[in-house]
């Protein structure tokens, strides 16, 4: 979109009801209605790479109907995401559910398709497994990027019954394959035992930083926020959130749940304190509506997905003024 272009925004919930019409993103026009986009929201219904409970292939579409009830302005951050830039939903990457090799090159190729409109992704999942090729996209035009990875597990573990590709490799393959700054990782919210101490002592090889969700407890969201920033400084940035960070009160609606998570406010306000890093994309995944309540997991991602898109679209307009 240029700068001399208004931003076509939301449907007008004043005038048509929040739960009729389409369920996109927010309530947002899909990106075949305005051509491109600054901000592509895309769904990845995908989720053979998981070792316990599936179900997260219907998580974008969970995330879509809970999104019903955003609004278009978040005081949080005092900005209107979607008036500040285009946003849209780009629909679903269509993967082969019986293929993970080639379900990994379909979304690598979609996500540099998108990018190569001049996009910024936000990507609803799908199991985690998704992460490996979309960072593998963001680098290709961003060089190795600096990663914040919210998520109860590390996923950084080699393989499951010999697959590389699955929910907890990603991580590991990006920092094999060179497409992260190693300088500048991450993980928030892990917690929960581990296959050994290995774990970690692998995990620390790799270049990550760990902030354990009783991190969280004990010195709250805005010095946790503050020293992710500092880890982070002003080198582009990709946060991918597995929503089983939080607490299963606040997300029972996922595949690997494990007790002693943060609050989704915890949540909320620490990606409130991440506003002034250069996100250039990011993801939600591992909703598995089957197993959620009332919406309480969907609703949690969807608020999510918020926060991430309005940070994005206030620096994109930030940039245009320049």
């Amino acid at each position: 979109m240029s700068s001399n272009e208004t931003p076509r925004g939301p449907v007008d919930s004043s005038r048509i009801p929040r739960y009729a019409g389409p369920a996109t993103f927010a309530r947002l026009p899909r990106l075949d209605e305005v051509g491109t986009a600054d901000v592509a929201v895309v769904g990845v219904p995908f989720d053979s790479g998981v070792s316990y409970r599936p179900g997260a292939r219907f998580g974008g579409n969970a995330i879509r109907e809970a999104s019903r009830l955003l609004r278009p302005y978040n005081p949080a951050q005092d900005a209107s995401p979607f008036a500040l830039a285009q946003v849209a939903d780009g629909g679903d990457i269509a993967v082969n559910p019986f293929n993970i090799n080639e379900a990994v090159e379909t979304i690598e190729a979609a996500a540099d398709d998108l990018l190569g409109t001049g996009a910024r992704l936000m990507t609803l999942g799908g199991d985690h497994t998704i992460a490996l090729p979309l960072l593998r996209s963001v680098a290709k035009k961003h060089g190795p990027v600096a990663l914040l990875h919210f998520d109860a597990h590390l996923d950084t573990w080699d393989t499951y019954f010999g697959a590389e590709y699955t929910h907890g490799t990603p991580f590991r393959r990006a920092v094999e394959e060179g497409i992260l700054d190693t300088s500048a990782l991450s993980h928030v919210g892990t917690r929960g035992p581990l296959y050994g101490k290995q774990d970690l002592t692998d995990d620390e090889k790799m270049g990550f930083g760990i902030v354990t969700s009783a991190d969280i407890s004990r010195r709250g969201a805005d010095e946790v926020a503050d020293q992710l920033r500092q880890r982070i400084g002003d080198r582009p940035l990709y946060i991918s959130i597995d929503i089983d960070c939080l607490d299963p009160a606040h997300a029972p609606g996922t595949g690997t749940p494990e007790a002693g998570g943060m609050t989704s406010r915890e949540l909320l306000e620490i990606l409130r304190g991440l506003a002034s890093c250069n996100l250039v994309s990011a993801d939600v995944v591992e909703v598995a509506p089957a197993y959620d309540h009332a919406e309480i997991t969907s609703v949690a991602a969807s608020h999510t997905a918020y926060e991430l898109t309005t940070i994005m679209s206030r620096q994109i307009a930030e940039a245009r003024a320049k």
